[in-house]
């Protein structure tokens, strides 16, 4: 048993989970979402691009077809997180939250994947 490649999946999975999520979030409840956008001081705009940007992140991680589209995707992820969680942490909410653990999701994902790779 491969214990690289189930920790590359599990970490994979959830990220990918994470971000689906949010991106159904930002389409089914987008003035609910726009809000939080305008509280956290971010533009409401970006909320649809984002979304879309999100489920074609997903597809480029979980499809095998283009390395330099996966690394794009997963750097995509990265800054995503890191900005929500300054946003978040900005706004008061604290540290811990969905954001925060996307951090380590994204990180463990790719880092895995180099491993993977290899074995």
């Amino acid at each position: 048993m491969n214990y690289i490649k189930i920790g590359y999946w599990l970490f994979t999975t959830s990220m990918c989970g994470l971000f689906l999520y949010s991106a159904q979030m930002y389409f089914f409840n987008t003035d609910m979402v726009k809000g939080f956008f305008t509280a956290l001081q971010f533009p409401e705009w970006v909320v649809i691009p984002l979304a879309i940007a999100k489920v074609l992140g997903v597809i480029a991680i979980l499809s095998d077809l283009n390395a330099t589209l996966r690394e794009w995707a997963y750097a995509g992820f990265f800054f995503d997180v890191i900005l929500a969680t300054g946003a978040h942490y900005t706004a008061g909410h604290g540290l811990i939250g969905l954001s925060f653990y996307g951090i380590f999701l994204v990180l463990g994902s790719r880092l895995l994947y180099s491993h993977r790779k290899s074995v």
